[in-house]
């Protein structure tokens, strides 16, 4: 057998770490009677084997298949593999969860792990459960996926031992439930459910030894789900509730939380009735020593209970109620029991007993009588027997733990009424958190309860393990033979059946005298044949039950008191009196007796279930009043009725690990954790399917890993199934090893470690038939190498030789030449020697009469130089102050130049492409103040360098002339000339001092400068950084409004569905939804074009009766005061528009007598109505925004400080709009008064001007019965008076500023000539003197300035040369605000001049009409504007938006709707018609929305739409007629612009729509290309035959897969992109908006494979990187090949090319780690550590990352910020910017196609 062989690892026995690895180093031969082994340390072990069994030790697996996500794909199947696997994953990979067939083992680590944030709820969602490393997720995804799928109920069983982290697992469940199927209501009932988890932990959960927060109960939670599988309602169940830990707890241990907490909030002013103090002052909280747990507030968790109670809706009242009860049973614990007449009785005189009977609101008296005595009833008569100290003791416990229990229900009942859900439940998701396996030192009645449920979830568990196996096997049709399995039946039977120990228990409560020996002995007499029971040797008392984990011990002790669970009637009629009530529980008590109505679940367990599977009341018949069911009874019951409700489920394990008891984290006890395997069911898992055909292979995956075993003629065959059978049967000739099934292969325990050893052996002969040939082909080189290299040293070693024999002979014949040379020049040298001396004796005598002349000249050449010098010096200080001269006028004339381009500069800054150029600029200047800097230096250096050559040249002059001096004076003597001499030596002297000096002011000045450049290239650093910074904050705060535009639209589609969904519900009848108020303003939150005040007001009252009334009715005052203001403008404004339209008529009938005046009055009229409606207009607006300010408020209000911040936010803004409307309404007053005062001062004039025989004359007294016509006409006339009056005035104030700003202009440019003059003359300065000068006439004129402004901070020059820019611009920004309000009043006169001309000419006079028919035919040349009527408007948007098909206008120019929109825009706004521009613009964003809604998965039609918004978007900004627009229009072009309405706010409407419809885009784009990217980037062979892939074991038959071939290549992704780039360029498209497109769909690619990558074990390996880092580049080749490369998409991959490149990389030495760190910058260090711990060898040629290289990369990367979280989000949208992008194209040179059939669109 191969197993024997040498060097074959085995796994023997161990004591201390249960299994130890060794290797066989002696071949086994059968009959031997030992193993020789080597252990890892290289200790030699003789293993004894018995010959009798022949039992070899376990094989162990290779290293290629430990690590494994499931324990079933393992070759060999035994305790030891397993216990080694999860050992390796947990202490070396940090992998806390591992499969282990259908079952999910749970390891607790003790510590926090980032894997459950959202991202990875998201990750999860959807998947497969086999496809992913192993997680409560996947569990949780698997239960919902077959639930939604097979339409069938499903359980997640969670079992394990306390502290295990059973209740934590069954958290995470309900919480991925909660995230996957929220509720589609506004219940938000997925939060009350996750809500119970901390009311059920604190009153349900305790401190133990073994776990801090130990659930003491066990629950059962049915998660309740619509037909579209929304969370409706859920149910709780409970179970065996420990009530004994309420009156005693064991050393180190906690009584239940909830008393903690409320010790620990004692303090708070509502609890003060309590009289609580400290946990340490109470019997029943300090029994077991500390009363605190570390990192855990108990202040703070009781706050969390109370959001809790208050989230499922229990009221303050009933939370005191509560608090009260849990008080009083802290009370009763402390009650002081005195006894008396020799402990035969007792009595209680307590402050305790007071608070407990007042906070339970019962008699004082009569609890302190029964409290000592109980009521005997015989058939005769009734006795009243005083207690025993202990009997009352026993009393009081039994009382304490009844309180708690009815509480303990009564909250269970109240939770499941909150969850309770009236919609009809399609099917439910349950969730078992119960206690596992227990055995202690000492076992009692609660651990046989607790052991007895495992029994049967055990039982459960093994036929439903054995059922899946014979449904593959069925499947797959193998034949198949019964396995055999443990049946635990037996067992069952002897807790359970007919005189059971349950049974015998019961009827031994039943007898009078019954005692716990007696049961005992009862048990003894029944049992003792029973295999499964034992009597212990040692004890008369105690018995042994045989579990299928262990034997377990039980003392008898207290089995009768707690399985009676006896409570005296007279206390429980005491309390039945009590003022607590349960008012929220049907009106019934909370103490109500259970004797009337039997719970589907006892008393110890919990309320009955609101969704249940069958019938919540066993039919069992009821006890009757003297014999109550009992514990174990009702435990029975409810376990049945459990066991059915599981049955009729689909269940799901998830079994709970506790590594070790110290609670230490990542620490791994082998003992503790073979034993809970044992216990919970996993080994036999493994036994289950090592008896069968454990390991299972596809086909295709067979034989990708196995083909090199086989011949080139077999795989030159097309079916893979008949190459799979052929290669196995001739490798294993055993045909049981192996079963064929319909799509997998079946391998027995053992055969595919054989065929990986077979496979290894292939790979090591060929490494060395490879090796074998290289290295002789090395040989070969290297003998070739070593050849040429001899016959090349033979070669030059020769031709050494024969150059050094020639050397020889040259070398002869030279010396003979060098006798000959040296001979001769002997004689030569002596001939040359006399001749010398001779020339000599010559030059010397000439020489002496030579110098003599020189002398002489020598002092007048002196003399010369020295007048030389001294007018250089002259010259050149003249020079200096003419250049100082130069640079002061430079200077000025700089500024001059400065000043005029800061002005230029300042108002380019308002532009948006000033941040760009600034920032280019600003990179120029400072390289140029480098190099004025580095030339400043040099300059400096060469200055140095004159100074010292001229400071040399000075000394040696000096010394010169002090050697002529001296020798003259020798000469001559003569006085005269020495004083002169000295003259000049002092003269030098200064000169050399004022060198000196000069040097230094040069210095000076230089370090000045270089100070000023130096400050100024930090200014230019620093507004560098600062731009930059500018930039990052333009892009977070764009990303934050499109996150708000995206949330909008989001609620929006909500909305829509919600409102559509009740439309459907509700009956004809019901009240239907304004309709009056405009979509846009409530979409896109554009108030300012509200056309209705009512409508504004209903919807608000809607919104507001949606959001609450209760939350809404502190601001509906404010509302309707604000409307009633409005209503009272609105009112003043028609009465002014009425008295207008009867100043019209009587301008008809008096125009002859006023034709004069008419103009401006008219004028004045309507400039005033304008204003009006304009001040309510804005007054509406600022209603509807502070109506969307409350509503927003009351929806998002959370705090009681946010609703007092709003309701001061609203008050100030009541109170300024009160005050501005009391100013308007003010206004309106005075100009009534003001007419009404004018006609009465003109009455007798208009009687007068009556009579003169007007040509009304005769319908003036009809018309003007009562005089107003008249009256109101003279005074308009008087107020257009008034009004031209201030006109005038305004003028005359802006032609006196003009003057006073001409004035200023005057004297700056006499200044400036001043300055230029001063500049000139600084050029006639020496360069030394310029700067000093310069500097010097600015201080000398800023001396003046102060001296004039004395009360002004003096100012540096740079200060004022800024601050006097900075006060000319803003003259100049005033004066041309005053030009264009001028303009813009002329404009508004000029168009009201022309509607009087119109008015009037309409009236009949014939010479205006004529001319205003001139104009107007001039108008009539097609302008590009498109006409209709207004009742063609629904129409219009009908054929070109709703019913539009993109195919329709495919042929035609790119974006057609949106020019015709903007024609028809342009017609309304020539027309200055409002209300039309208004109507169209918003119901073409509400058509564009209706189509969107309706085509929500059409990625055409919505890239259609987007170009259309866009490109409607880019017209109103090309059209605005705001210059920055306007830059690159035609003549044409600028006169199709806008001439009567700003649009802007239109303009940012349409924006918000174009990034909802882009992120629809998205998401449609999201939603084809998601379900390719895992296959096509991970799983599909890029590069054929490159992977390799691993068993995965059962995992890989997950009930979750479907049918068919899902997979995708990478081809699939580019053909989708192909088509994505098509249809978005085919419909015109902005190209920066594609680039977005698919930066934004890499940057999803990325995050979606980055995040299989990090979850998934099986593709972390060389291979995958290969084929991964392929794909990367193909999709770098698409976007060259579609010019896509400046999108930024490439960048957005870089993360994956990242972890592409670390799978490739080595992993094994610290230069490796510092590569790896270097390398992976675009990774977190939680990425990259994720990646090295998944990463797998494909083979065992390949080594395993070492834990100690992974701690090396996380020490080098320990100093990284990098973000908390593992996986990418890759829902993150970057923020989307639609540059503007002016068409080329004119509006006349459109033409409209006949297909759109718009011919009532008239040409103007």
């Amino acid at each position: 057998m191969h197993f024997s062989f040498q060097y074959t690892k085995v796994w023997i026995p161990d004591p201390d770490e249960v299994w130890r690895s060794a290797e066989i180093i002696k071949d086994y031969k059968e009959g031997d009677k030992s193993l020789h082994l080597k252990f890892e340390d290289d200790t030699i072990y003789e293993y004894p084997v018995d010959l009798k069994t022949n039992q070899l030790p376990f094989l162990r697996n290779p290293d290629i298949l430990v690590g494994e996500n499931d324990l079933t794909a393992l070759s060999y199947l035994h305790e030891p593999a397993v216990l080694h696997n999860l050992k390796v994953r947990f202490l070396e990979s940090n992998h806390i969860y591992t499969y282990c067939g259908i079952v999910l083992v749970a390891i607790n680590p003790y510590e926090q792990l980032p894997i459950y944030e959202q991202d990875v709820i998201y990750a999860y969602s959807g998947q497969n459960m086999g496809d992913m490393d192993p997680h409560i997720f996947a569990v949780a995804e698997e239960a919902y996926k077959q639930m939604a799928r097979d339409e069938k109920n499903q359980s997640i069983i969670v079992s394990g031992e306390s502290g295990a982290g059973k209740t934590v697992s069954a958290k995470y469940a309900m919480r991925f439930f909660a995230s996957v199927g929220g509720s589609a209501s506004e219940t938000n009932i997925e939060e009350k459910v996750l809500a119970s988890s901390p009311i059920m932990e604190a009153i349900g959960n305790a401190k133990t030894t073994r776990n801090d927060n130990s659930s003491r109960f066990g629950k059962y939670i049915q998660i309740g789900f619509d037909k579209r599988y929304h969370i409706i309602g859920a149910n709780m169940r409970t179970y065996l509730l420990e009530k004994s830990r309420v009156v005693f707890q064991a050393e180190d241990e906690r009584n239940y939380h909830i008393f903690y907490q409320l010790c620990a909030s004692a303090s708070l002013p509502e609890f003060q009735d309590l009289a609580l103090t400290c946990a340490e002052d109470f019997f029943y909280t300090s029994l077991g020593g500390d009363t605190t747990i570390d990192g855990v507030d108990d202040a703070d968790d009781f706050e969390k209970t109370r959001h809790a109670f208050t989230l499922l809706g229990v009221k303050e009242s009933h939370q005191m109620t509560i608090f009260k009860i849990i008080a009083s049973i802290l009370h009763l614990g402390n009650l002081e029991i005195q006894a008396e007449r020799d402990g035969e009785s007792c009595s209680i005189s307590d402050e305790h007993l007071n608070n407990f009977c007042r906070l339970l609101g019962v008699e004082h008296s009569q609890m302190e009588h029964w409290l000592c005595h109980r009521k005997l009833v015989t058939t005769a008569e009734t006795y009243i027997k005083p207690m025993s100290v202990q009997q009352v003791m026993n009393a009081k416990n039994a009382l304490a733990k009844h309180i708690y229990a009815q509480l303990f229900n009564w909250i269970v009942e109240h939770i499941n009424k909150a969850l309770h859900t009236t919609v009809k439940q399609h099917s439910f998701i349950g969730v078992l958190d119960i206690y596992g396996f227990e055995t202690f030192e000492v076992n009692s009645f609660e651990q046989f309860c607790i052991n007895y449920a495992n029994e049967k979830l055990q039982q459960q568990f093994n036929s439903h393990v054995f059922k899946l196996e014979q449904e593959e096997y069925m499947k797959e049709q193998i034949p198949w033979t019964l396995i055999d399995f443990y049946d635990n039946q037996p067992c069952i039977d002897l807790i359970e059946a007919k005189l059971g120990i349950l049974d015998l228990l019961d009827e031994e409560c039943k007898v009078p005298k019954g005692t716990d020996q007696n049961w005992a002995q009862k048990l003894y007499d029944r049992h003792s044949s029973s295999q499964h029971f034992q009597k212990p040797r040692m004890s008369n008392t105690s018995f042994i039950v045989v579990h299928f984990a262990d034997k377990v011990e039980y003392q008898s002790d207290g089995f009768l008191e707690k399985n009676r669970d006896t409570v005296y009637e007279e206390q429980i009629n005491i309390l039945k009196a009590s003022k607590v009530r349960a008012e929220g529980l049907e009106n019934t008590d909370l103490f109500h007796d259970e004797k009337d109505s039997v719970p589907a679940t006892p008393t110890v367990k919990g309320a009955a279930p609101k969704i249940s599977v069958r019938s919540a009341r066993p039919a069992v018949k009821a006890a009757n009043k003297e014999h109550k069911k009992t514990v174990g009874h009702q435990f029975r019951n409810s376990l049945h009725l459990l066991m059915e409700t599981l049955n009729a489920t689909t269940p799901h394990y998830v079994r709970c690990i506790k590594p070790n008891d110290e609670k230490l984290p990542f620490k791994f006890d082998p003992k503790r954790a073979v034993q809970q395997l044992r216990a919970c069911g996993v080994l036999e898992t493994i036994r289950i399917s090592a008896a069968g055909y454990p390991s299972r292979w596809s086909y295709h995956d067979f034989f990708n890993r196995y083909r090199v075993l086989m011949k080139k003629r077999e795989i030159s065959k097309n079916d893979k199934k008949l190459i799979c059978k052929t290669l196995l049967e001739n490798l294993i000739k055993d045909p049981d090893k192996f079963q064929f099934g319909r799509t997998k292969i079946f391998f027995r325990a053992g055969q595919v470690a054989y065929l990986e050893k077979l496979r290894a052996d292939k790979f090591r002969a060929a490494t060395i038939m490879i090796q074998k040939t290289v290295r002789g082909w090395l040989q070969r080189v290297k003998y070739r190498r070593m050849r040429d290299a001899a016959i090349t040293i033979q070669r030059y070693t020769r031709g050494h030789l024969a150059r050094r024999l020639a050397d020889h002979l040259r070398k002869t014949r030279a010396a003979i030449i060098f006798q000959k040379q040296y001979r001769m020049l002997r004689i030569l040298h002596a001939f040359q020697k006399i001749r010398n001396a001779t020339i000599t004796i010559q030059a010397f005598t000439r020489g002496m009469f030579v110098r003599k002349i020189y002398h002489k000249i020598l002092l007048e050449h002196k003399a010369t130089i020295i007048q030389k010098h001294a007018r250089a010096w002259l010259a050149r200080k003249q020079f200096l102050r003419f250049k100082c001269a130069a640079v002061v006028i430079q200077c000025y004339f700089r500024r001059m130049k400065a000043r005029q381009e800061l002005k230029k500069l300042k108002i380019e800054a308002r532009s948006a492409q000033h941040l760009k150029k600034l920032n280019i600029g600003m990179e120029n200047k400072v390289v140029q103040l480098q190099r004025k800097i580095d030339d400043q230096n040099k300059e400096y250096k060469h200055l140095n360098e004159q100074l010292s050559a001229l400071t040399s040249t000075y000394s040696a002059d000096v010394e010169k002339l002090k050697k002529e001096l001296e020798q003259y004076r020798q000469n001559r003597g003569d006085s005269n000339q020495l004083v002169n001499l000295r003259k000049e030596i002092e003269s030098l002297r200064l000169e050399l001092e004022n060198a000196h000096s000069e040097r230094k002011i040069i210095e000076d000045t230089y370090d000045k400068e270089k100070d000023l450049l130096q400050k100024v290239y930090e200014f230019a650093q620093d507004t560098v950084k600062e731009n930059l910074l500018m930039k990052k904050e333009l892009e977070e705060e764009r990303s934050r409004y499109q996150n708000l535009v995206k949330e909008y639209s989001r609620l929006e589609q909500r909305y829509d569905n919600l409102r559509d969904e009740m439309t459907i519900i509700k009956a004809p009848g019901h009240r239907r939804n304004p309709s009056n108020q405009s979509s846009l303003e409530s979409d896109s939150n554009c108030p300012s074009v509200s056309t209705s005040e009512i409508g504004d007001t209903e919807d608000a009252i809607q919104q507001v009766e949606d959001v609450g009334l209760d939350k809404a009715a502190m601001d509906m005052t404010l509302f309707l005061k604000l409307q009633k203001r409005v209503r009272e403008l609105e009112q003043e404004r028609k009465k002014l528009q009425t008295q207008l339209e009867k100043k019209k008529s009587q301008v008809i009938e008096t125009k002859n007598e006023m034709d004069s005046d008419r103009d401006t009055d008219l004028a004045y009229n309507s400039l005033k109505r304008q204003e009006l409606e304009s001040e309510n207009k804005k007054l509406k607006n600022e209603l509807n925004e502070l109506r969307k300010t409350i509503v927003d408020r009351v929806t998002q209000n959370n705090s009681s400080n946010d609703i007092q911040d709003s309701y001061t936010l609203l008050l100030n803004q009541l109170k300024s709009a009160n005050e501005e409307l009391e100013v308007r309404k003010e206004e309106v007053l005075i100009l009534r008064a003001q007419i009404i005062k004018a006609a009465q001062q003109k009455d007798a004039g208009k009687n007068m001007v009556i009579e003169r025989g007007n040509p009304f004359l005769s319908d003036w007294g009809y018309l003007n019965e009562d005089g107003e016509l008249g009256l109101a006409y003279q005074g308009l006339k008087q107020v257009a008076r008034l009004l031209e009056a201030q006109l005038q005035d305004q003028r005359r104030e802006h032609e006196e500023e003009v003057e006073t700003l001409k004035t200023q202009m005057e004297t700056l440019r006499e200044e400036m000539e001043k300055q230029q003059q001063a500049f000139f003359q600084t050029l006639q300065l020496p360069p030394e003197a310029q700067v000093e000068f310069g500097i010097q006439q600015e201080i000398t004129r800023l001396t003046n300035e102060n001296l004039v402004r004395d009360h002004v901070k003096p100012l540096s020059f740079m200060t004022y040369v800024v601050k006097t820019d900075q006060w000319l611009i803003d003259f100049k920004e005033l004066l041309e605000k005053l030009e264009k309000n001028e303009k813009k009043l002329k404009k508004q006169l000029k168009i009201y001049m022309k509607k009087v001309q119109d008015f009037e000419g309409n009236s009949g006079f014939r010479h205006e009409l004529t001319r205003q028919v001139t104009v107007q035919r001039k108008e009539k040349d097609f302008q590009g504007m498109l006409e209709y009527y207004k009742e063609d408007e629904p129409l219009l948007i009908r054929n070109l938006i709703t019913d539009l098909k993109p195919q329709t206008v495919s042929a035609t120019v790119p974006c057609l709707p949106a020019y015709i929109l903007y024609m028809c825009i342009r017609h309304a706004d020539y027309i200055n018609d409002d209300q039309k521009v208004h109507s169209l613009l918003t119901s073409t964003i509400n058509g564009i929305k209706k189509v969107l809604k309706k085509h929500n998965d059409d990625f055409q039609m919505t890239s259609f739409w987007l170009a259309n918004t866009c490109r409607l978007l880019h017209c109103l900004k090309q059209y605005s007629g705001d210059t920055g627009f306007m830059t690159q229009n035609t003549a044409k072009q600028n006169e199709h612009c806008l001439k009567n309405f700003d649009l802007t706010e239109y303009r940012q409407v349409l924006s918000d729509l174009s990034i909802q419809i882009y992120q629809q885009l998205f998401k449609i784009a999201e939603g084809m290309l998601q379900p390719m990217i895992v296959s096509a980037m991970l799983e599909s062979e890029s590069i054929q035959g490159l992977s390799g892939l691993k068993s995965m074991g059962y995992r890989n038959r997950s009930s979750s897969m479907v049918d068919g071939d899902n997979s995708y290549s990478l081809d699939a992704v580019i053909r989708q992109m192909n088509t994505f780039h098509s249809i978005l360029c085919d419909q015109g498209l902005d190209p920066e908006i594609i680039q977005q497109v698919f930066k934004q769909l890499f940057y999803m690619i990325n995050a979606v494979t980055l995040n299989n990558l990090l979850l998934r074990k099986d593709v972390c390996s060389w291979s995958t990187g290969m084929q991964l880092r392929y794909n990367i580049s193909q999709l770098e080749e698409w976007l060259r090949g579609k010019n896509l490369q400046q999108s930024g998409a490439a960048e957005t991959v870089e993360p994956l090319i990242q972890a592409a490149q670390l799978l490739q990389l080595k992993k094994k030495t610290s230069e490796d780690a510092e590569a790896i760190c270097s390398l992976c910058t675009s990774l977190t260090t939680q990425q990259i550590v994720k990646i090295l711990n998944l990463y797998t060898p494909v083979n065992e040629f390949e080594e395993r990352v070492t834990v100690a290289f992974i701690r090396n990369i996380q020490a080098n990367l320990q100093e990284r910020n990098d973000p908390p979280q593992l996986l990418l989000d890759y829902k993150y949208m970057f923020p989307v910017l639609f540059p503007f992008s002016p068409s080329s194209i004119t509006m006349d040179s459109i033409h409209i196609p006949a297909s759109l059939n718009l011919e009532f669109l008239n040409e103007v």
